[in-house]
C-alpha cells in the first residue's frame, strides 16, 4: 500500500497545539514577573504590596514604618508624664517608675530618631490628641489619685505597645526595624515591670479593657477595700545608674527628610 499523504492541520499548528502553546505562554507570563524580583531586597510577596519599598537596610513595611512613628510618639507623652511622676509621686514606687520612664525614653528617642534619619522617614514632633488628653488627666490629678491614674493609663498603654513590638519583630526583614524592635521591647517590658510594682495597677478594669480594645481609662475602677496607706512594691526597685536629670525633658525635633520612593531605589 502506499503512504498516506500528510494531514493538513496536525502538529504544533493543530487546534490543540495552539491551545496547549498558549496555555504555557500565559503560564510563563504569570511567573515571570515574580521571579525576576528575585534579586531584589524586597522578594516574594512583599514586592507586590505597594506599602512595602526597597531600603539599602531589607524591605521596608508599612507596619514597620508604623512602628517606628510609635515609637517616637511613645516618647513624647511618656517621658514628660516621667519627668511628672518624679516629682508629683507620693511613694518611692511611683517616683521610680517615672525615672525608668525618663531612662527608657530617652535612650529610644535617640536611637528611633537616628533609624529614621537612615531610613528617610519623616517623624512627628507633637504629640496625639488622645495623648495629650492622658498628659492632661494626670496634670489635674493629685496625690494618691495621681499616683493610681499614672500607673493605670500608663500599664494599659505599654501592654498595647508590647503587642505591637512583637509583631514587628516576628514579621520584619529591615534590620533596622530589627534592632528598634530589640529595644523597644527591652524598654517597654522594663516599664510594664516597674509600673506593677507600685501597687496601684487596677487588673480587673486592664483586663476588661484590653479585652474591649479601648483606650487608657481616664478613670480607673474602684480599688477594692483595703488599708488607706500607700502601697509600695515588695522589693524596692533601684533604677539603674543615669546621669542626673535635668530640669527639662522636651525631646529634640526629629530631623526632616523625604520619605523613602516606592520605586524601589534606596
Amino acid at each position: 500500500m502506499r503512504p498516506r499523504p500528510p494531514i493538513n492541520g496536525r502538529g504544533i499548528f493543530s487546534g490543540t497545539g495552539l491551545i496547549i502553546t498558549g496555555l504555557t505562554a500565559t503560564l510563563l507570563a504569570m511567573i515571570f514577573p515574580i521571579w525576576s524580583y528575585a534579586d531584589r531586597s524586597g522578594t516574594g510577596l512583599d514586592v507586590l504590596n505597594a506599602e512595602t519599598v526597597s531600603t539599602e537596610y531589607g524591605p521596608l513595611s508599612g507596619l514597620d514604618r508604623e512602628f517606628v512613628t510609635k515609637v517616637r510618639l511613645a516618647g513624647l507623652w511618656e517621658l514628660p508624664a516621667g519627668q511628672q511622676a518624679r516629682q508629683k509621686g507620693t511613694t518611692p514606687a511611683v517616683r521610680t517608675a517615672g525615672q525608668h520612664l525618663i531612662q527608657g525614653h530617652t535612650f529610644l528617642d535617640e536611637r528611633v530618631r537616628d533609624i529614621a534619619a537612615r531610613l528617610r522617614l519623616e517623624l512627628p514632633n507633637e504629640p496625639t490628641e488622645q495623648q495629650q488628653e492622658w498628659l492632661a488627666t494626670l496634670d489635674s490629678a493629685q496625690g494618691v489619685e495621681y499616683d493610681r491614674q499614672f500607673a493605670n493609663i500608663l500599664r494599659l498603654a505599654h501592654g498595647k505597645v508590647f503587642s505591637v513590638v512583637a509583631q514587628v519583630r516576628a514579621s520584619t526583614r529591615n534590620s533596622l526595624v530589627r534592632e528598634l524592635a530589640d529595644d523597644a521591647n527591652t524598654t517597654v517590658l522594663d516599664h510594664i515591670k516597674v509600673l506593677e510594682a507600685t501597687g496601684y495597677v487596677d487588673w480587673d478594669a486592664l483586663a476588661r479593657d484590653m479585652v474591649a480594645g479601648s483606650t487608657p481609662p481616664i478613670t480607673p475602677s474602684p480599688a477594692p477595700p483595703g488599708p488607706t496607706t500607700d502601697p509600695a512594691p515588695a522589693v524596692p526597685m533601684t533604677p539603674s545608674p543615669s546621669p542626673t536629670p535635668t530640669t527639662t525633658y522636651t525631646l529634640p525635633p526629629a530631623a526632616t527628610s523625604p520619605p523613602p520612593n516606592s520605586s524601589g531605589n534606596p
